[in-house]
């Protein structure tokens, strides 16, 4: 007699899948986290100019996401794989993300940026040949709604510790090399090889993942049917539309409160160095709280358990807006709450996605991610550029390493508000559209009872 039972992923494919989470937190939080510091303050970039270099690069990628999402799903359907792409992706990531903190001595500050966007766009390329395929994995590995839980727990764990390494321990190799332009090659070449290790490990753990099914006419996914297929999903799932909207909203507010941080700690703190401390005081919390949001979700599922992490991620954010008038060492507080919030705000609309997918149609998988993939780059990427348009209106002074200037009362009100009300009215938004996201309905997956 048959009967339902739950399908439990093998370990090392969870430790495989959450390896990756090495390169996509890392690649997700270096360049947001200290490429507009770097163009402004070290290659001396104006900051409306600074604006465009990690905009363009990232248009590019939202271009791209969707087809590379069809080339996923036509890898999975013809060899009952998606590795191939990520492997791709992996080894050609260090071209073009050393090249951005290589930009060659002497450069005048427009071609410097000239160069860094042209680095960045190949940068993002590779990237996207991993992350898309990597986002549609979970809904290849398992039907099960628990097990998609617990391989996002992990993987979310993993992508906090790989935040806390290469958000905190970059800017840390920067300065212990020197700072400057030196600093940052050494930097980049060292992240570089950990960002590599992570994404061919997911490779190497998932190997042998079962095959995804076959599109429902039988034909093989084209890049015009990647975009057809994410955007027709868009249109036609109500829980997807919502999921990437929400998600989109907390991915700007997270990218413009870390593209604020080095401003923050530099011109609000006084310390440039100070960025080390915020960003443990931001992911450090992760490590110890992720265990317990897995088990909030387990008991009052993972909506409810999204809702709660973005109400405290905004009060968190809000509190900040008193450094304008009180700055100082209290701001670790806040920030450590906004910490515990941030673990729930990554790891349950990730968790929610495969869901979405399953009940879609696995097949458009591929699509989704890249879709969804996308999306969050766009998000991402604005965050940098409010950040260095709030700072380019204001009258932001851009220097080279060697000068931090003075800088006039609105780009330091711009700072604390980048850091803080921004991120906090754009979580608030996203709790908005929470509230019209309805789980999709879940077939349960029938197996034979061993007895």
């Amino acid at each position: 007699m048959a009967r339902t039972v739950t399908q439990r992923i093998p370990r090392r494919a969870v430790a495989g899948y959450a390896a990756g989470s090495v390169g996509t937190g890392g690649f997700g939080t270096l360049p947001g986290l200290v490429l507009a510091y770097y163009l402004t303050d070290t290659l001396a970039v104006p900051a409306l100019l600074a604006t465009m270099v990690v905009v363009v690069p990232k248009v590019w990628d939202v271009l791209i996401d969707p087809a590379v999402g069809a080339l996923s799903d036509r890898e999975a359907q013809q060899r009952g794989t998606r590795s191939r792409l990520m492997t791709i992706g992996a080894i050609t990531l260090p071209v073009g993300f050393v090249g951005m903190f290589a930009v060659p001595a002497g450069l005048a500050p427009a071609a410097a940026g000239g160069w860094v966007v042209v680095c960045f766009v190949l940068a993002t390329t590779s990237f996207s040949l991993f992350q898309v395929p990597y986002i549609a994995l979970p809904a290849d590995l398992t039907d099960s709604y628990q097990e998609r839980t617990r391989l996002m727990g992990w993987r979310i764990a993993v992508l906090a510790l790989a935040i806390l390494l290469v958000g905190a321990g970059g800017p840390g190799l920067r300065d212990a090399a020197g700072g400057g332009s030196t600093g940052y090659l050494v930097m980049g070449v060292v992240v570089t090889a950990l960002l590599c290790a992570g994404m061919l490990g997911t490779v190497v753990g998932v190997r042998g993942h079962r095959p995804v099914p076959t599109t429902t006419d039988g034909s093989v996914p084209s890049a015009l049917r990647g975009y057809r297929e994410g955007f027709a999903a868009l249109r036609e799932v109500p829980a997807y539309r919502v999921l990437l909207t929400v998600f989109v909203l907390q991915a700007l507010a997270t990218g413009v409160m870390l593209a604020a941080a080095q401003y923050v700690a530099t011109y609000t703190l006084g310390r440039q160095s100070a960025l080390t401390f915020l960003f443990l005081a931001l992911v450090g919390p992760a490590l110890v709280v992720m265990p317990w949001w897995t088990r909030y979700a387990g008991r009052h599922g993972k909506p409810r358990a999204l809702a709660l992490s973005s109400v405290l991620f905004a009060v968190a954010t809000t509190a900040l807006v008193a450094l304008v008038w009180v700055p100082g060492p209290w701001l670790y507080l806040p920030v450590c709450l906004a910490g515990v919030a941030y673990a729930g705000m990554q790891l349950f609309p990730l968790a929610m996605l495969p869901d979405v997918i399953s009940a879609a149609g696995r097949a458009r998988g591929g699509s989704m991610s890249g879709l969804w993939t996308a999306a969050e780059t766009a998000g991402l990427a604005a965050g940098p550029a409010v950040v260095l348009a709030l700072l380019g209106l204001t009258g932001f002074r851009s220097s080279t390493s060697d000068t931090v200037l003075a800088q006039p009362g609105a780009a330091l009100t711009a700072i604390v508000v980048s850091f803080s009300l921004a991120p906090a009215l754009l979580t608030v938004a996203s709790l908005v559209v929470l509230r019209r996201y309805r789980e999709p309905a879940l077939a349960p997956v029938p197996v034979e009872d061993p007895a």
